[in-house]
């Protein structure tokens, strides 16, 4: 069989995982930096558990399980009707499949919180590094198994919360030297715009359509709206809405006009005033956007998107929102929370396109120093040293095969970026002093081994 892995798939060598170890590092520090503490959920929830989260597209793209041992079953009858439902909806059985890959890190979480609800300090901030899974089409930043980056507050209705967020994305976007625009709305005022075209009961198919403008531009999104059967008349109002340009105070007064008899309206102002008038950015530029809707159904407030804005990859790279009560859906009811996701797969070849990954990851090898070596019994000899030498925290390797020509041995370390070698012989042996030789100047000395552990452990703490 010919080895391949699924579409939307990768495997990574040793220098991607390097360049993405070094974004976790960076996001990571700064969520231990504002408070939030690490968990984990398991990659498998029960599928009502994510069903009914994300919207009807959504749940569309969630990797169902199908049953273990389904072959076995002894109600085929059902199990066939019930296959047969589901080829024609998105009708989900229990009977072919009760577990799925999760879909986001959010609504785990919020599953979580109810469950471990009496062993947790509200408000809790928790942040979670994990993959997810969706059945999407694949496409450049558009993958079925990506890593998330998660940091959520569940407990407090404080649009400090929100601040705090913005401040965090803030500094992480300007240590990774990925320059961002972060647009920000609130889902109230998606809300007010939907009472405010007489089609209170479509919100979600508006925000859903809307959502996509920069995708499928203006038109696109006036013919899903029809399709969704929301009226000409409303369709026609929402055009100075889709066409919304200016500053975010023009932005904000505009807003005010329009919402002036609507209380939810005029709550979702409020709220987006309090960020812009607050908020610390030397790095993002924060911009308005009322279009933006991130087509989630659990959002309730303030709504987060990032996009870099230099080169020619400007995906989402970041996302998030408030969520009053996700975990009302698990009986935990009247639990607000806001969050943001990090998506580091995009961020990734985001930094990629802009070459502004430290150089130094492109050369970097885990391991310091390669020994080398004649034979069989000057190998066992270095395979002493190298417990002293990884006692003191230097990676180091031991060449495999014993009586292989030193040159052959230094081209292994070359080709590996390994920038130190140390020749173990006889003499060497016997004197207690071993040539130790830098593969990037050629500089060649000869030292005992507390010196060389002593020159190593200098050159690592650079």
């Amino acid at each position: 069989m010919k080895p391949a892995i699924p579409s939307g798939t990768r495997d990574f060598n040793s220098i991607d995982v390097q360049k993405r170890n070094y974004i976790f590092t960076v996001i990571r520090r700064n969520f231990e930096l504002f408070g939030y503490q690490p968990i984990e959920t398991p990659a498998m929830e029960k599928i009502g558990t994510l069903t009914g989260k994300y919207g009807e597209e959504g749940d569309q793209l969630i990797f169902k399980i199908l049953n273990s041992r389904i072959n076995e079953s002894k109600e085929k009858d059902i199990l066939k009707t019930e296959f047969d439902k589901s080829l024609n909806t998105a009708y989900n059985s229990e009977y072919i499949s009760e577990k799925a890959l999760r879909y986001d890190l959010t609504v785990p979480f919020a599953r979580y919180v109810v469950m471990h609800q009496n062993a947790l300090t509200f408000p809790f901030k928790r942040y979670q590094m994990q993959p997810v899974w969706r059945a999407d089409k694949p496409q450049r930043g558009r993958y079925r198994e990506f890593y998330q980056c998660d940091a959520d507050v569940v407990g407090s209705n404080s649009l400090i919360n929100e601040l705090d967020l913005i401040a965090l994305i803030d500094k992480s976007f300007f240590e990774l030297k990925v320059p961002v625009t972060l647009k920000i709305n609130n889902r109230k005022i998606l809300t007010a715009i939907a009472e405010l075209i007489n089609s209170p009961d479509k919100v979600t198919d508006i925000t859903v359509a809307i959502d996509k403008l920069d995708k499928i531009g203006i038109e696109g999104v006036n013919k899903e709206l029809k399709e969704k059967n929301i009226s000409g008349e409303a369709i026609e109002k929402l055009q100075p809405l889709l066409n919304f340009k200016g500053s975010n105070t023009e932005k904000i007064a505009i807003l005010e006009t329009m919402f002036n008899q609507s209380e939810i309206g005029k709550k979702g102002i409020e709220e987006l005033l309090f960020l812009l008038n607050n908020s610390i950015v030397n790095h993002v530029m924060l911009e308005l956007d009322v279009t933006l809707a991130r087509g989630l159904n659990y959002y309730t407030g303030t709504i987060f998107e990032a996009k870099a804005n230099a080169g020619t990859f400007t995906p989402s790279i970041l996302g998030g929102g408030r969520y009053d009560d996700l975990t009302g859906f698990f009986g935990l009811k009247n639990l607000s929370g806001v969050g943001i996701s990090f998506g580091i797969d995009r961020i990734y070849d985001v930094i990629s396109e802009l070459n502004a990954f430290p150089s130094e990851l492109n050369n970097l090898s885990p391991v310091q120093l390669l020994i080398a070596h004649f034979d069989s019994a000057t190998q066992l000899h270095a395979f002493l040293l190298a417990q002293q030498f990884r006692a003191n925290d230097i990676p180091c390797e031991i060449f495999a095969d014993s009586g292989k020509k030193l040159g052959k041995q230094f081209e292994y370390a070359d080709k590996k970026n390994i920038p130190y070698v140390c020749v173990v012989g006889s003499n060497e042996i016997e004197s207690k002093c071993y040539t130790l030789k830098n593969l990037k100047n050629s500089e060649q000395i000869t030292l005992t081994i507390e010196a060389i552990i002593e020159k190593l452990k200098a050159q690592l703490t650079h």
